[in-house]
């Protein structure tokens, strides 16, 4: 059976389905040229975004290198950059308090209440007069809307009220307490400049802390300081926090990585962080000197004694320990000639007979000129007592003052430095020892007291409060009488080692080839005694 009429030897089917084929075909590159058209579309715009987001990585690369180096200038010029602000005073030490008027912001606008002509409906003309009963039901529904409205507006309104008398509240007990910090700050600078001017002690100590807290400094460093003032000598021994070692940045610049889609450090190499560091506790340490100098009268400080530390953790322990990285001692004649501005901060120190560490970085640690818990005492001369002894002397034959210098030769016999601290000046320490040995571990307090009764295990914890306010390493109460059992055990826990008489007895005989008598001895039932007591 044939499909169809054949025409030039085709069948009109076979044309049908050829030109069907070309559709399809013509259909199938329409579709490819559409599909690459999207393809070319979704590859610009990827390429478009990674472009984008290449030049966004670039430019924070770009914001990072600059603030890093920034940060570094800071603190390649934190001597320089001292040299021009205008030193400290006390007047710039008080707080001008300036009241800010109160601002209600939005509050301040009340609600705008609803009118009630705005709801009603129009009133009706012509026919609309027949259909009065509808006008006075859509009245009706108006009214209640209105009445609605007004009541919210009300309510928000007494919230708005509400709210404005709480932010007026708010700003005058602000207002109060600024004050109150303004006058409190203000009577504090008062009493100290009066102290200052009277060259007391304290208000020396309190301007200089002043003067180096209030230092304007790059970000990071640290402002705690502890200053001790002699005035028979106007010397000032100041103890300043020097920066850490991390506050070198790592990286000098930042670059934006395409391969990785990252933006990564330009590392500064070890060396460069170890003197970058080195010269800047050089620098922070003549600023210090500065700032204090320029501060203060002459009159008033002539020498200066700085110990620099650095605050860290022990990497073997894990505890937080102190190093002391520098300590000069100089004075304002010589100091007041350097050009600052134009020094090398490591030589200068090294021209001022600084120690300085010759690993900063390493926390290689330097011996300091003076403690500085030590210049906290004022000493007296030293007494010799043990060799004005008599055969088997009994202590209680001796003064007070004698027994505390009998004391102190003992401690020096057992391999300390040690002094007798001045009556009346001494914050209830008789002497202080410094031992780099176990028994004794740094700075040591003494209390001696001769007595013939048991001590009383209040006098064990008032040494505790004395020890922490002069940061000692440990304390030594020596008596020729006896200890309590609460008292042994409560100095066992708290660095404390007590020397009854009977252990004095021994100790003097030992070092100082001394025979001697407590003058007491302590009771058969010592123990239930002490416990008592």
């Amino acid at each position: 059976m044939q499909r169809g009429r054949r025409r030039g030897g085709r069948s009109e089917w076979e044309r049908h389905q050829q030109v069907l084929r070309r559709e399809i075909a013509a259909e199938c590159r329409t579709g490819e040229f559409a599909a690459r058209a999207v393809e070319r579309q979704a590859h610009h715009t990827t390429r478009h975004l990674e472009q984008a987001r290449a030049a966004a990585q670039i430019l924070l690369a770009k914001k990072q290198t600059l603030a890093v180096q920034e940060f570094l200038r800071e603190l390649e010029t934190v001597l320089i950059s001292a040299l021009d602000r205008t030193p400290t005073s006390f007047e710039n030490l008080r707080l001008n308090y300036v009241e800010v008027p109160f601002d209600p912001g939005p509050l301040a606008t009340p609600v705008v209440m609803p009118d009630a002509s705005e709801f009603l409906p129009e009133q009706p003309h012509g026919l609309g007069r027949i259909l009065s009963v509808r006008h006075q039901r859509d009245r009706n529904v108006a009214k209640e809307w209105y009445l609605e409205t007004l009541a919210v507006r009300e309510q928000r309104e007494q919230d708005r009220l509400r709210a404005l008398a709480a932010a007026k509240s708010a700003h005058a007990l602000a207002v109060a307490e600024a004050q109150a910090r303004a006058q409190a700050r203000n009577a504090e600078v008062t009493r100290a400049r009066a102290a200052f001017e009277q060259r007391e002690v304290d208000g020396v100590e309190w301007f200089v802390r002043q003067v180096l807290g209030h230092s304007c400094l790059p970000a990071g460093f640290p402002r705690r300081c502890k200053t001790t003032y002699l005035l028979d000598t106007r010397r000032l021994v100041v103890e300043v926090e020097l920066p850490p070692q991390d506050l070198i940045p790592p990286a000098r610049a930042y670059r934006y990585v395409k391969a990785r889609d990252a933006i990564e450090p330009v590392r500064l190499p070890k060396g460069q962080i170890k003197q970058r560091y080195a010269d800047l506790i050089a620098q922070s340490a003549l600023r210090s000197l500065h700032e204090i100098f320029s501060a203060t009268p002459a009159d008033v400080i002539d020498t200066v004694v700085l110990n620099g530390c650095v605050t860290t953790t022990d990497r073997a322990t894990g505890k937080k320990v102190r190093s002391h990285l520098l300590t000069i001692d100089t004075d304002r004649t010589r100091f007041t000639e350097l050009v600052l501005r134009h020094v090398d901060p490591a030589a200068c120190l090294k021209h001022l007979s600084a120690l300085i560490s010759p690993n900063p970085f390493d926390l290689e640690a330097v011996e300091p000129l003076i403690d500085f818990d030590l210049a906290r005492f004022r000493f007296m001369d030293n007494q010799e007592i043990a060799a004005s002894l008599d055969s088997r002397p009994n202590l209680l034959d001796l003064s007070p003052t004698e027994f505390e210098h009998l004391v102190r030769e003992l401690f020096v016999a057992m391999g300390a430095e040690t002094w007798n601290t001045l009556p009346s000046k001494d914050g209830g320490v008789d002497a202080v020892a410094v031992s780099r040995n176990v028994f004794f571990g740094g700075v040591c307090l003494v209390q001696a007291k001769r007595s013939t009764k048991v001590i009383r295990v209040q006098t064990v914890h008032a040494l505790t409060g004395v020890m922490t306010d002069h940061n000692a390493s440990t304390g030594v109460l020596v008596t020729t009488s006896w200890f309590g059992r609460a008292s042994e055990e409560f100095a066992a826990r708290n660095r404390i080692r007590l020397i009854n008489g009977a252990e004095l007895k021994h100790l003097v005989k030992e070092h100082l080839h001394v025979d001697v008598v407590p003058g007491t001895d302590p009771p058969r039932q010592r123990r239930s005694q002490a416990d008592r007591a």
